[in-house]
């Protein structure tokens, strides 16, 4: 689940709310183990969300960095790649288990 928080500092252009909002929402659902609250814990997952949304938000705000701002495209195109990466390998390692299985 986490792995779909990205890095949102010194981004161009900057983080958008709705992206701190998904970060936030993705951190509540991993700390909460549940993807969906029950109706009985839907107040208190929403606020938690809030309340991270807005500390996520200050905190890129008040960060300083003397590094060249990060390409948004690229970024994503390294997540992309490490992402082809690694189910690359769990098929080939799920290929070499049924093979060794089948021995």
């Amino acid at each position: 689940m986490c792995r779909n928080i990205v890095p949102l500092n010194n981004l161009e252009p900057a983080a958008t709310d709705d992206e701190c909002h998904d970060a936030a929402l993705q951190f509540v659902r991993k700390i909460a183990g549940t993807t969906k609250p029950s109706r009985a814990n839907q107040e208190v997952f929403d606020r938690a969300v809030a309340e991270i949304a807005v500390a996520t938000r200050r905190l890129l705000n008040e960060l300083v960095t003397t590094a060249p701002p990060k390409n948004r495209t690229e970024e994503a195109a390294k997540r992309q790649a490490r992402s082809a990466d690694r189910y690359e390998a769990i098929r080939v390692f799920q290929q070499q288990k049924r093979a060794a299985a089948g021995s």
